[in-house]
């Protein structure tokens, strides 16, 4: 982007030139050609970690604590950021809300107001250690806090709220709280991306109802949308947001409910699934 001066008004007017002043937004090529800039990583020295609603915070104490305290423990050497699911609670209330007929977008926002509640709840267990709860409209706030050493708490429900895009299939919305998180690591450009679970990972199958499933240590996004499998331990739609990342391009889901598992992700170690976006997409 440059100034000009125009050589017809006045000496105080300017003009702005720009390389997309008179380009066309719909234009295939023109996008093509805006992708070739470098994106800034925000906060490239940051963990995202997003624990599950159902499948850890709805256990209760005897889950949730041994993980508020493994994060405690890892507050002094990693800057994190932590997001919540919503749980049982949030399916609930969309059960709720479709047999009322309630359309998604509405569906949406009252998933995100669980998801809060879940914030709120983990917040304050963190908050003897220092951490922060931060609302969505305060995000530019995060990197303060974590230089400070605050680990930041939020809602994982990506704030689309009414502006929820219609699903493919049903009216649930795709883009929930494993979305919302991932796109926070994405956008802010952070060194890792973890899910906290209560499975060691991926398998071809539900592990908890078919004891034959197979684990699957580390595959390609490109691979897991081929296989279509029947059920996944994190949202189809980050699948998706992945093939187009442009700077969180892997991700690790963990078992939390396995001491030290945390610990081991945090410190670059493989101890559960690797998502990748494939090489030939530009990793």
């Amino acid at each position: 982007m440059s100034e000009s001066s125009s050589t017809d008004g006045p000496p105080e007017q300017r003009h702005i030139s720009s390389r997309l002043m008179k380009e066309s937004l719909m234009d295939r090529d023109l996008l093509r050609r805006t992708d070739g800039d470098s994106v800034l990583s925000m906060l490239p020295y940051a963990d995202v970690l997003k624990i599950g609603g159902q499948s850890i915070i709805d256990r209760g104490r005897d889950a949730i604590m041994p993980i508020i305290e493994e994060l405690a423990d890892n507050i002094e050497s990693h800057r994190m950021i932590i997001g919540v699911g919503g749980g049982t609670r949030s399916r609930h209330v969309y059960d709720l809300g479709l047999q009322l007929g309630l359309p998604t977008g509405m569906l949406a926002q009252l998933g995100g107001a669980v998801s809060e509640q879940n914030a709120h709840i983990i917040g304050a267990l963190l908050g003897g250690y220092g951490a922060v709860r931060i609302p969505k409209d305060h995000f530019e706030e995060l990197p303060l806090y974590l230089r400070v050493g605050c680990p930041c708490v939020v809602s994982g429900m990506p704030p689309y709220g009414l502006w929820e895009q219609p699903p493919e299939v049903g009216r649930i919305p795709a883009h929930r709280t494993d979305c919302g998180v991932y796109m926070i690591s994405e956008v802010y450009g952070t060194r890792t991306m973890i899910f906290i679970k209560d499975v060691d990972g991926l398998y071809t199958d539900d592990p908890k109802k078919n004891a034959s499933a197979e684990f699957i240590p580390r595959i390609s996004v490109s691979e897991l949308l081929r296989r279509d499998l029947k059920d996944l331990a994190i949202e189809r739609k980050l699948l998706e947001m992945m093939c187009n990342a442009r700077q969180t391009k892997s991700i690790q889901i963990v078992n939390g409910l396995k001491a030290g598992n945390i610990t081991r992700a945090l410190n670059n170690e493989h101890v559960g699934t690797i998502i990748h976006r494939d090489q030939e997409e530009g990793e």
